[in-house]
């Protein structure tokens, strides 16, 4: 009885697990899209956000915020984090975890 039980919890933390991270690539690669429409419709004048040197310049502080899941915040993320929300409408509900996943994909 214990057993089953035990194998039942298991699965079912396993199945949320996965169902978490398919929510966070999936919202990740929506993103990364809106930031992309965003780059191939502006105009000449605005500085992409995939070349932007302050996005560029959080990847580190993207890549330490990720693998700690949230508790390592540099200020060049968080310099990023306000660049990309002011630019992409779509960036301004996202989680700072799926922006930073962002960035790294860029």
């Amino acid at each position: 009885m214990h057993r089953s039980l035990l194998a039942a919890t298991a699965a079912l933390a396993f199945m949320a697990g996965s169902a978490q991270a398919q929510t966070l690539v999936a919202t990740s690669n929506i993103i990364v899209r809106a930031i992309d429409r965003t780059i191939n419709f502006s105009s000449d004048t605005t500085t992409s956000i995939r070349d932007s040197k302050v996005v560029l310049a959080a990847r580190d502080d993207a890549a330490s915020f990720v693998a700690s899941e949230g508790d390592i915040r540099g200020a060049q993320l968080e310099a990023a984090l306000l660049a990309i929300r002011a630019e992409v409408p779509e960036a301004r509900q996202a989680s700072d975890l799926v922006l930073a996943e962002a960035i790294l994909a860029l």
